[in-house]
């Protein structure tokens, strides 16, 4: 886990002038061994990614969990020891950064938490088939659009095969796969060897863009309701011309 920190080459980039290519994949570089990090460390309190905001005075990490409690520990002591390994790992500068803990708000559209959830149940001998079921049910509930679990390894017998469990509706390709596709991947170490698992989850689109993208589908089509006629300032044009009128014939006598 210790290896050349990503954090003290940006500290060093901010003093010098360096190349904007340096600098992104200084930064990559410290996020995901930050996330790395998290997750073995609190894979068991529901840990389901980390966000980083860099301000001139501070860094702030916030860690996304779905048991905050368990992650500030008793009295805070659990964050205060997690920001002290932080400080010291990534060479930051006393008191210049700081982290917060924030509970996922939709824990059945978050696909590492489902995916680590798949994975305790595994662990603690449930069948694979009822496990991936009670996933699947959980996240469809939750008003996913769609999803999908795939477990592969050695399940039952001494040969190595894959099972997938589909539900609703999910797209495979194009622009959507980025902002409606949520996707996890974990490893359950087993007596009989490694099970493999994937998790993807299709999100709902959502206007307020709490649950879901705000981007509608781009095969979508909303027919909009006609505008209200009735209002003085709008004239229809058809009716603002007028029809010539027809002569009036003579009636003809009767013989």
């Amino acid at each position: 886990f210790f290896f050349v920190s990503a954090s003290a080459q940006t500290t060093k980039m901010a003093a010098t002038q360096v190349s904007k290519k340096r600098k992104f994949v200084a930064d990559g570089v410290f996020k995901a061994e930050l996330n790395e990090f998290l997750m073995k460390e609190l894979a068991e309190d529901g840990y389901s990614g980390v966000e980083v905001r860099v301000t001139p005075t501070r860094t702030e990490i916030i860690i996304m969990a779905t048991r905050t409690q368990s992650v500030l520990g008793e009295k805070g002591r659990r964050i205060r020891e997690l920001t002290g390994v932080v400080q010291k790992r990534f060479n930051f500068q006393e008191n210049s950064v700081e982290l917060y803990a924030e509970k996922v708000a939709h824990r059945g559209l978050c696909a590492i938490t489902q995916c680590e959830s798949l994975r305790y149940k595994l662990l603690g001998g449930l069948a694979v088939r009822r496990a991936c079921y009670g996933v699947l049910r959980f996240i469809m509930e939750s008003g996913a659009k769609g999803c999908e679990v795939i477990v592969s390894g050695k399940l039952r017998a001494q040969r190595a095969k894959s099972m997938k469990f589909v539900d609703g509706f999910m797209v495979h390709s194009g622009d959507p796969t980025r902002k409606y596709i949520k996707s996890a991947v974990r490893h359950v170490l087993l007596r009989q060897g490694v099970l493999g698992i994937k998790v993807k989850i299709m999100l709902a689109n959502d206007p307020t863009g709490k649950a879901g993208p705000k981007i509608p589908l781009p095969d979508v089509v909303t027919i909009l309701e006609p505008k209200d006629w009735e209002d003085g300032n709008v004239q229809i044009r058809s009716e603002s011309k007028q029809q010539p009128q027809q002569p009036q014939l003579a009636p003809v006598p009767a013989a």
